[in-house]
């Protein structure tokens, strides 16, 4: 059995340590956001929700060309969890007989379409309420959860988005070591530690 998957991608935020809209920062000669796009777009995961907030009206022209459902969220100053309600909302409005979701964050350069792979794979092995990230001795996302647990993350509230959920569960779920969600970019030092480790690997970067 092939269960369905979908998979939103949470870029609401207004990104105030970085000082300007990171959803745009260049990597690997297209910004972050285009990029989370890609990758997602490259695994198993449909359809794919772009969840937007802050800099929607800049971000928006970024996605036209590509086949993804984009969410404004007008109560993004609310925090995460909003976010994770309305790309849950507009999920159960288009695609109401989805096995599950994964939540993932545009500025987790590093996570890769083999790594959204290996959560759906494990689901479809395991069945877990929850399949969720372990790095820097962390639990959370990018994470799988369980249509039986959407009714949950439509009640979540504030900023600590689906991490109180993934805690609750996290003796029933599964946990994996993902280590290159560990990398995500909230300042210019972490912005500047990415493309130096670009750098490092012999890739090219705009600056």
């Amino acid at each position: 059995m092939v269960f369905k998957i979908g998979l939103i991608i949470l870029a609401a935020g207004a990104a105030t340590r970085m000082g300007r809209p990171k959803q745009l920062l260049s990597y690997q000669g297209r910004s972050l956001i285009l990029h989370a796009v890609e990758v997602a777009l490259a695994s198993m995961s449909q359809p794919i929700i772009v969840v937007l907030g802050a800099y929607a009206e800049q971000i928006k022209p970024e996605l036209m060309p590509k086949a993804v459902q984009v969410v404004e969220n007008s109560q993004w100053q609310e925090g995460m969890s909003s976010s994770i309600r309305a790309g849950i909302s507009m999920l159960l409005k288009t695609n109401s007989k989805l096995d599950g979701v994964i939540i993932s964050l545009a500025d987790q350069p590093l996570v890769s379409p083999q790594i959204f792979n290996q959560l759906i794979q494990s689901y479809q092995e395991t069945q877990k309420v929850i399949i969720a990230s372990k790095y820097n001795e962390t639990t959370g996302v990018p994470a799988l959860f369980s249509n039986a647990l959407f009714p949950e993350l439509m009640q979540l509230e504030g900023d600590k988005g689906a991490k109180a959920l993934i805690q609750k569960y996290i003796d029933t779920g599964l946990i994996l070591l993902i280590p290159e969600a560990a990398i995500d970019i909230d300042t210019p030092d972490d912005y500047k530690q990415l493309l130096l480790k670009n750098f490092k690997e012999g890739r090219d970067y705009e600056n």
